[in-house]
């Protein structure tokens, strides 16, 4: 469960950044490197160590993990939720792939050699992260519709930080898929997550 919850977490966060670049055109440079660093993350020790090995690198979603499922009379984000399914959605449709799933191997092994070169957040890296997206995951199925500032949006160098994340996004939900996570366990599991993710949080704190 703790892993389950700690994968579900990285996911949810991964939304979180996406939306706020598609709005602001940024966000926090510490968690996007994290989440860069988890797509070439392919041999970790434990689940943590891909996200750094530090529980606060996925504070955030463990936040985001307790007000969205919690009974608190919070404001749910439904594009938040639209996205955090869509990942999931394709993540299945990958993983029933083999095809598009060895060459997704192969081209983060390319990703990881470019990382001997080129920082994580470099422009070379996001491109290199945001192609393999674009070519390999957003044709499995329907796209995911990234709502915010056009203006924002329209910048090169924010859809390629979307795109990355949702590259992570999806290492994350397959991730989360390796640990037994399924959809059925946020409907069914749900108390046990949120009891999870508070416990996860007193950790960090």
């Amino acid at each position: 469960m703790r892993e389950q919850t700690l994968t579900f977490a990285a996911i949810c966060q991964i939304a979180s950044m996406v939306q706020k670049i598609a709005r602001n055109g940024s966000t926090d440079e510490q968690q996007l490197d994290t989440m860069l660093r988890s797509i070439i993350n392919t041999s970790p020790e434990n689940t943590l160590a891909v996200y750094g090995g530090e529980l606060a690198n996925v504070k955030q979603g463990l936040e985001i993990v307790v007000n969205h499922l919690g009974d608190e009379n919070k404001q749910k984000d439904p594009e938040l939720t639209r996205y955090i399914v869509s990942l999931l959605n394709l993540e299945r449709r990958l993983t029933k792939n083999k095809k598009q799933l060895a060459a997704l191997g192969q081209r983060i092994e390319q990703a990881q050699r470019q990382t001997e070169h080129y920082e994580i957040n470099s422009s070379t890296l996001l491109a290199s992260f945001a192609g393999i997206y674009s070519d390999l995951i957003s044709p499995l199925g329907a796209r995911i519709q990234v709502a915010g500032e056009p203006a924002i949006l329209k910048q090169e160098s924010n859809q390629h930080k979307i795109r990355s994340l949702l590259l992570a996004g999806i290492r994350s939900a397959v991730l989360w898929r390796q640990v037994d996570g399924k959809r059925r366990n946020i409907l069914f599991s749900r108390t046990k997550i949120l009891q999870c993710a508070k416990q996860l949080l007193n950790e960090i704190y």
